[in-house]
Order: C-alpha cells, then structure tokens, then sequence
C-alpha cells in the first residue's frame, strides 16, 4: 500500500513540477560555469532542466522544447513497466505436454510470452525444471514442439532493427534466446559458439554461414541472429532441445512446429509447468538500463501492449501504448509526446525535458535501479548519431536531484558526462540544504 501511495503523490509531483516550470521557465535559482557549460549553450536545438527532490524548478533553459530522446526512452518504458506490473513481477513461459496418437512419443507444446531474459542459464535451468518432471511420469523421450500461442505478431519490425550484424540491432518475437543474438568463434574448421554457456546448434551453424562475418581464427563476435522470425523461433528451440538432451531427454525432431493450438487440444495432457523465470522485472531492468539493450526495452514494451490491448502484440500497439498511458498518467494532451518504439532507436521519437522531468519524478520509487555514470551521477545516457542526452539524477549532499540533458547535435565523446559531473560540483551546498 506504501508503495501504491507513493506513486500516487509522485504523479501529483509531477503535475505541480508541470505548472511550476511553465510559471518560471525563464527564471534560474542556479547559475553555471566551466568550459562544459560554454560548450551546452552554443548547443542548438538543446535543453537542460534541474530541480529539487520536490519538483522545485533550479534551472531550465529550453525546457519545452520537444526533442529526440535517444535511449532515455528506456526510462519510460521501465516506469509504465513497473507501475503495471512491479518490481518483483516475474516473465513466464508455459509448457505442455500431450499424448500423441499410437506409439508416438508425447508431444511438447510452449506458450511463449514474450520474455526478454531467456538466457542460456535460464533456458539450462527450464530445461532442468522440465526434464525433471517428465522424469517423474516416465518420459524420456519427446516427438516434436510445437509453439501453440501467437503473443507476439509474427515479423514485428520496429525502428532501428534487423537491419545489421550489431546486436543491438536485434528484432523481437515472442520465444527468442539470448536477446535473438550469438556470439560465435571461427575456428581452423569453421564456427563455433564463443560462450561455454551456449550450445552450437545446426542453426547456429547456419546463423554464421550466413551471416557474411569475417574473422580471423581465433576471433570472436556477437552478432543478431537475424530478421527471418521463423528462423529465430528455431533457434530457440534447438537451445531448448539441447538442455534437454543433457538432462536425458531426446527430441526425435528438431523443426519447430509454428501453429496455433489446434491439432492437439483434444489430446490428453501428460504435464503441464510453467517456468518463471528467476529474474525479477527490476533485475531484468537494471541491466536494460546499464547496457541499454534495445532488445529488452522492446520485449517489454511489446509485452505491456499485448497486456493491455490483447495479444498480439504489434508495432500500432506498443505506439498505442505510448499514446494513451502517458497522457493518462501525466494529464498531457494524447500529441505532445511521439514515440513509434520502446527503445529509442527511433529519431521521430519526441519529448521535452519539462515532460521527462515529469517520468523522472515517478520513476524516483526505482532510481535505484539505474547505473551511476559518474560520481553521484545517477543516469540513462542516450545517443544516436547527431543526439546525446542523459537523464536522472545528482546525489548531492543526501539529496536526489533529478536533471535532464537532451542535445540533438553532436557532442564530443562523454560530453554529457562531464557536464552532468561539472554540474553537480557547481550545486551551492548552502542552498540545497536551504531547501530542507
């Protein structure tokens, strides 16, 4: 109950921070220097915005200016995360298993949900959990698996992805393994995988064939597994069917069968599990926020939007999703804000700093869940080429100041950091404790 009341006055905070930003957007409480400074004002377009820990605007300059946001996007997606589902929320994937006609082996069936943290640990221990109750009623071997449910709709494409090697670049889907990338090692014979943890699979070995990466041997890289959603479903399942092997349990055919739940509804079901996956919602956030990975960003924002609006989820309901909850939580009008993904790969994404104070402000119950970046520098850094920005909050003397930095033109490398740092070495202790 504490934690619902706090969110509720931390979106009242928010509406005053609104109110009290547009009265003085022109007055500062704080006046800055340094060469980093020098640099920030011939930014243009760009905008800076610090406040209190209660909303009292100390300086902004450009504060309603809609920007490009870059990857502090994330910070939105993990607070509509979070303010639906909590921290301690869990991702699950469920599993099936049913008779098959004659002397066939039981058939596996999976309802995947989307889950943004399917590891090769995670999917050793599924298979673990797994081949231990199928054990238990005798079955050692199994005729195929089946993925039954459609979560996700079949190819999403959202901005930025499928369109290179980078892993970063990576598309979504609803069962995907290792954030639907590999990291692959060429050998004298050809590829391997480059982590003890992840079996080779034969579509694995198709992956790199196809892939067009050049290595020498004995290199190393991580790369997406590519757009074909069919393919990256298979690999998914080869991981699982892997796991499962070393637990004792075979898989007479290894071709994922992609149907919806049809052919084997009326077969009697053996078992039935379903497997949360050991990471809590905030333990998958903290390192989203870390290594911004877009891949989890965009799990998770397509994960609320078939949530809310009934699978599947698509491209037009995670943008619905943006559209209508923040408007709702912050009382902005339904075109104020724009954003076509959860991640912030997109450059037709846009916010001010007014309203990213506003997200700041309800976020401050899971600050703790972002990295700190610099000394006392609490933040969500965001780039694409041409845009920086970095969001969060100064700790200063037992205080959280939360502050926004959006620049949509190029900056030299780490500019924001030492800027934010500078910033927070210029904050007048007399003041700051003034406001207790």
């Amino acid at each position: 109950m504490r934690s619902i009341l706090r969110i509720f006055r931390q979106a009242a905070v928010s509406s005053a921070l609104l109110l009290s930003l547009a009265a003085c957007a022109s007055t500062d409480q704080l006046h800055f220097s340094g060469k980093e400074y020098a640099l920030y004002k011939t930014l243009n377009p760009a905008a800076l915005l610090i406040a209190t820990p209660d909303g009292e605007p100390l300086f902004a300059d450009h504060a309603d200016q809609p920007l490009i946001p870059a990857s502090t996007t994330k910070l939105i997606t993990a607070l509509l995360a979070l303010r639906h589902w909590g921290e301690d929320y869990r991702f699950y994937t469920d599993f099936s298993v049913r008779l098959s006609p004659g002397d066939a082996a039981p058939v596996l069936q999976i309802s995947a949900y989307g889950d943004p943290f399917l590891v090769s640990e995670e999917m050793a221990l599924l298979a673990g959990n797994l081949a231990t109750r199928l054990r238990a009623q005798g079955i050692k071997r199994l005729s195929q698996i089946q993925l039954v449910n459609q979560w996700f709709e079949t190819d999403i494409r959202l901005p930025g992805t499928g369109e290179s090697l980078n892993p970063y670049d990576a598309v979504n889907g609803a069962f995907a393994v290792n954030f639907n990338s590999i990291k692959l090692r060429k050998d004298a014979g050809g590829w391997s995988s480059a982590e003890e943890q992840t079996p080779m699979t034969a579509t694995s070995k198709r992956i790199a064939e196809q892939s067009g990466l050049t290595l020498k041997v004995g290199q190393s890289e991580r790369i997406n597994i590519g757009k074909d959603d069919m393919l990256n479903r298979q690999y998914a399942a080869e991981i699982l069917i892997a796991f499962l092997q070393r637990e004792g349990v075979e898989v007479e055919h290894a071709e994922l069968q992609s149907t919806p739940l049809s052919g084997h509804d009326g077969a009697p079901e053996i078992l039935r599990y379903r497997h949360y996956n050991s990471r809590t919602l905030a333990e998958v956030i903290r390192p989203m926020m870390k290594y911004s990975t877009n891949f989890i960003a965009n799990q998770i924002a397509l994960n609320l939007s078939a949530d809310l609006y009934g699978a599947p989820a698509s491209a037009a309901k995670l943008q619905k999703l943006y559209a209508e909850q923040l408007p709702s939580i912050f009382g902005w009008k339904r075109n104020d804000v724009h954003f076509l993904d959860g991640a912030g790969l997109s450059r037709d994404n846009s916010i001010s700093a007014l309203q990213l104070m506003a997200v700041l402000q309800a976020f401050e119950p899971w600050r703790h869940l972002l990295p700190e970046v610099e000394e006392g520098v609490y933040a969500k850094s965001g780039s694409l080429i041409g845009v920086s920005t970095l969001a969060g909050y100064l700790h200063h003397h037992q205080q959280w100041l939360p502050f926004v930095f959006l620049s949509n033109q190029r900056v030299p490398y780490h500019f924001r950091n030492r800027l934010a740092k500078s910033l927070k070495a210029q904050l007048p202790r007399e003041f700051i404790l003034s406001q207790q």
